[in-house]
């Protein structure tokens, strides 16, 4: 199988082509990644040499994908975007230049070269918030409320109109908030983890109660692999690991395990249109292509911690880009 993954040079998809050279070696992975300040293309130095992974420097709103590619894919799995919310709100352009016109430009490249199978790696930012009780179903109306929740939200629309007008292959999946290694140290886990590294505060918005469900990154690998090889055409799939955490919860966790008290949390002003909780309902991909978590977010966030401690020059390279 030749597989077509975008965005590989970023925190999910450069693991999630880790996982699949690891448990495919015959598949063939191409990246194509434009290499924006989130893209990395050291994440994959590991696979770099591996004859069955190219790499294509290339951005998805080239018109020219065929000529940059090279040659036809079976599959395509869409992780490239734009994904800051802080970012989106300062400079909502790029989010849909890149998340709605660079997904126009690949469903039409899919449409195209005829491809079986389109993958869209979209989010649960794309439900809104909700109270406090209650999950969101993959029929829970769409209701984004940040800039990046609203172009993600635009892109799996297109998704879904290409697969009513076009028959194409396609299937979203939404996943909850993922954590783990290579993750751009500008999210909350490796951001709380590279100031503590400094000697410096973390920052709270608000009261520091606001809800997101936890989901380490190579469960939510393994999740794609199942929904790649199982999953139906036209379909959504919510990804998540019923692993609620609220952001002082999380400061508090990074805060023990690296030795740290709670003078070191400041709370500043909360962001604009920040959304009070996620939570994902996953019995859907969990009984019918029969995916759960594997990993525990005690062992997980350990993991996480233990990386970056590990990876100090990964986080300083990072900053030297920057």
């Amino acid at each position: 199988m030749k597989i077509l993954v975008t965005g590989g040079a970023g925190f999910i998809g450069s693991c999630f082509i880790r996982h699949m050279l690891t448990k495919y070696p015959d598949y063939k992975i191409f990246n194509l990644d434009s290499l924006t300040y989130a893209g990395n293309i050291n994440n994959l130095d590991d696979v770099k040499d591996n004859p069955n992974y190219t790499f294509v420097n290339a951005d998805i709103t080239d018109k020219n994908l065929s000529e940059k590619i090279g040659q036809n894919v079976d599959c395509i799995i869409n992780f490239a975007a734009e994904t800051h919310v802080d970012r989106s709100i300062l400079n909502p352009e790029i989010f849909i230049k890149t998340n709605v016109l660079g997904t126009l430009n690949l469903l039409e490249y899919a449409k195209d070269t005829s491809v079986s199978r389109y993958i869209q790696v979209s989010t649960d930012e794309v439900y809104g918030s909700l109270g406090c009780n209650g999950y969101f179903s993959e029929n829970s109306p769409l209701a984004p409320n940040s800039p990046y929740s609203a172009s993600k939200a635009s892109a799996d629309m297109l998704v879904r109109a290409y697969f009513e007008t076009y028959k194409m292959p396609v299937i979203i999946t939404r996943c909850s908030n993922n954590y783990g290694p290579y993750q751009y140290p500008e999210k909350l886990i490796p951001f709380f983890i590279s100031r503590l590294l400094n000697g410096q505060k973390v920052p709270l918005y608000g009261d520091g109660l606001n809800v997101r469900d936890w989901l380490y990154v190579y469960d939510h690998c393994s999740a794609i692999d199942k929904v790649l090889h199982k999953g139906l055409e036209g379909e959504v799939y919510n990804i998540g690991a019923h692993c609620e955490k609220s952001n002082i919860e999380i400061a508090k966790i990074i805060l023990r395990e690296m030795n740290k008290d709670e003078s070191f949390i400041e709370y500043v002003q909360d962001r604009a249109g920040h959304d009070r909780r996620y939570a994902i309902d996953n019995t859907k991909i969990t009984n019918t292509l029969g995916w759960s978590p594997v990993y525990t977010f005690d062992e997980g966030i350990k993991t996480t911690i233990n990386w970056y401690l590990n990876n100090e020059s990964w986080i300083a390279s990072i900053k030297k880009r920057t």
